[in-house]
């Protein structure tokens, strides 16, 4: 049965309520053209937002004779990156399927007949106008309608409407449960004893373009333990099946890897803790929506009360029994919401429950992780108060997040420790991150940890004489400020330290808040990246330009994250490049990062730069520097993509800056010997040896 535009709030009605008690599949066609975006966006909005699950059909076509045009991976990135974004921030799960066949109908069709849990099919209208409709063969939008399986309704959408529809006749019933299963981990126990025990939840699979993503018997990621499902059977107000699932799932294009922690010499706890970390978010979330679902409730039912009660007229015939009436169904109504609250409200306690002994499951497994994993020099507590002279103000030398940082001397040496604030517990993780890094790596650009005490969350780090590179740029306490040649060699060291972290092995370790607080310098200026607790591991499958790793929520500090990151949740290698070029930006200028990257760009665009530069470098290279200030904006674009690569384009540019302040700074030392010794030979006219040092210094 075919549908006009009058019934298109009917059936949009009538596909939600069906989406609703099959839990069925819905499938949207997309393409290049505008009006795959709006048949998307309909979609999400009238069918697939109470089910949050879709498939995206793309039809590469071919000629007759077989031959295809198969997009690279890059290119397919690319053509679903806006699907995919405008599902990611409406909650949904989408899986990208890419046909290929000469054609586009024909192609779908086959898809829908055999994938049978797809119930809807949502497409965009046809771009050509009605007169030549007339004299061409049918648009695919008419012979999806005429041929589709009278199982999968049918929606056309133009410019954010339903222009026509047909319903199924019939649908294959499957449960909401099923559908999800083939998204969500497998279970075969549930947590309800206290000595549960969670398996590494870690599986690679790579999608085809007909694989059965959504079928229950085709279990995508598997672990050996199930949280729950809890399910309310259909009443009689017409209300749908709930299933409440707490495992979590990612779902990408290549490779699915959940739980990937920084490798140690345990290689099952790290995975372990990041599952039962996925697990507590899940079931923070449910319980989010089931508090919300019950409120929701409450205030439905006063609004239909409200509305009767005005409703209500006097019928002189039936005074008596009107009340009465009324006092019964009133009676009904009460009980009837009164048993869906108390089952609202035991679906919570529930949650509640298993999320206290996934905390308590995180606590043991962090604890065990921290006393058997990682290798490293142990403080007490005591050896940490007399170091620090029972933690005086006099000795404190910072203050971060974190917490406290003070000057100190253990065994004998000059270190700086770092003590965790109490009541932070973000702060523990980001401190048993830092240990695991810092503890398996050496670099001479990263900082060295001397070792930790771990009962009271102390960091002892080697001390560094001159403090942060922000705190130099800025002049703090009166330092005197840093020369060109500085300023170029120290942006050289910055990317090399940044190249070993991204290199790492087994998998690119992305540092996630590069700012000039987090580069420290010591007593020969050289810099050394800190404050990796932040950090997180990236598959190697994923660790490229268009990386698909994605995150729950965005890390590091506001000016310094990278756009594209924030927005998505993808995290990748060239994360850390936006950040980095805001930093080359303010070693140039030593201004602030909020809105740096549009000055400095329009300085450039107006060939006045120079006006722009740090005032207290008075002999600033012209070339050179606007090289590092075009390098530095190209680092700060918007997507990854167009973003120059570390290893290849910016650190060979950046050591061609440091060998010309090098080479430059010799020259100086060369001219500054040289006119020394004439003038020691000649004791009429010496020069000052002051002179002479403050010549060197301003050099370097």
């Amino acid at each position: 049965m075919f549908l006009g535009k009058q019934d298109s709030n009917m059936s949009a009605r009538r596909v939600r309520r069906t989406s609703e008690d099959y839990g069925s599949i819905t499938a949207i066609a997309i393409d290049k053209d505008k009006n795959s975006q709006h048949a998307l966006k309909w979609a999400v909005e009238n069918i697939v937002a109470d089910a949050p699950q879709c498939v995206l059909i793309h039809v590469q076509l071919g000629d007759t004779g077989g031959h295809f045009h198969q997009d690279n991976p890059d290119e397919a990135h690319e053509f679903f990156l806006p699907f995919r974004g405008f599902c990611a921030r409406k909650g949904i799960i989408a899986k990208e399927v890419i046909l290929h066949d000469i054609d586009i109908s024909n192609a779908i069709v086959n898809y829908i007949t055999n994938n049978y849990y797809i119930a809807n099919l949502v497409v965009g209208a046809s771009a050509r106008n009605s007169f030549l409709k007339k004299f061409q063969s049918p648009d695919v939008p008419t012979t999806l309608l005429k041929t589709t399986p009278e199982t999968c309704a049918v929606f056309v959408v133009t410019k954010g409407k339903l222009l026509k529809s047909r319903s199924a006749s019939h649908r294959h019933k499957l449960s909401r449960q099923q559908n999800l299963s083939s998204l969500l981990y497998n279970s075969t126990n549930s947590i309800d004893s206290d000595s549960a025990s969670i398996s590494s939840p870690v599986s690679t699979q790579t999608n085809k373009p007909n694989s059965n993503f959504f079928q229950p018997n085709s279990p995508r990621i598997s672990t050996p333990q199930s949280m729950s499902e809890i399910s309310q059977s259909e009443t009689d107000n017409g209300s749908c099946d709930m299933v409440s699932t707490v495992s979590s799932y990612t779902v990408s294009d290549s490779s699915t890897t959940i739980g990937s922690s920084i490798s140690s010499t345990s290689t099952e706890s790290p995975l372990v803790g990041n599952y039962v970390e996925q697990q507590n978010q899940n079931l923070e979330a449910e319980v989010r929506r089931l508090r919300l679902e019950l409120k929701q409730f409450n205030k439905d039912k006063d609004t239909t009360n409200q509305k009767e009660n005005s409703q209500e007229t006097p019928w002189s015939d039936e005074k008596i029994e009107l009340p009465r009436a009324l006092s019964d169904r009133e009676t009904q109504k009460t009980q009837s919401a009164a048993f869906q609250a108390a089952e609202i409200a035991k679906r919570i306690a529930k949650m509640e429950s298993q999320k206290r002994r996934l905390l308590e499951m995180q606590a043991n497994l962090d604890k065990q992780m921290m006393f058997t994993t990682v290798s490293y020099r142990r403080y007490s507590i005591k050896d940490v108060e007399d170091a620090t002279y029972g933690f005086s103000d006099a000795l404190k030398i910072g203050e971060g997040g974190y917490g406290p940082v003070y000057k100190a001397v253990l065994d004998y040496t000059s270190v700086a420790i770092k003590i965790l604030k109490s009541g932070i517990t973000e702060g523990l993780k980001q401190f048993q991150q830092e240990i695991e890094v810092l503890s398996s790596m050496r670099h001479p650009n990263m900082v060295i940890l001397l070792g930790a005490c771990p009962e009271y969350g102390c960091l002892v780090y080697e001390y560094m004489e001159n403090g942060t590179l922000e705190d130099r740029l800025f002049c703090k306490n009166n330092t005197p400020p840093l020369s060109w040649r500085a300023r170029f060699r120290i942006a050289s060291e910055i990317a090399t330290g940044l190249l070993f972290l991204h290199q790492a092995k087994p998998e690119p370790l992305v540092h996630r808040d590069l700012k000039p607080a987090n580069i420290l310098l010591d007593k020969h200026l050289t810099c050394k990246i800190s404050d990796v607790g932040l950090a997180r591991l990236v598959p190697p499958a994923v660790a490229d330009t268009y990386s698909n790793y994605h995150m729950t929520s965005a890390a590091g500090t506001f000016c310094y994250i990278d756009p594209e990151y924030q927005q998505t949740g993808m995290l990748g290698v060239k994360s850390d490049l936006y950040s980095f070029g805001v930093v080359l930006l303010q070693i140039i200028t030593a201004q602030p990062a909020m809105g740096l990257g549009h000055k400095v760009e329009m300085a450039v665009e107006n060939n006045n730069l120079r006006e722009i530069l740090d005032p207290t470098v008075s002999e600033w290279p012209e070339e050179e520097t606007l090289e590092l200030a075009k390098l530095a904006l190209q680092c700060c674009e918007l997507r990854k993509k167009d973003r120059p690569d570390l290893a290849l384009v910016l650190l060979p540019a950046l050591n061609r800056l440091k060998e010309f302040a090098t080479e430059d700074h010799e020259r100086i030392q060369d001219r500054t010997s040289h006119v020394s010794h004439e003038h020691n030979s000649v004791p009429l006219s010496p020069i000052p040896s002051s002179q002479i040092e403050d010549e060197l210094r301003k050099s370097y």
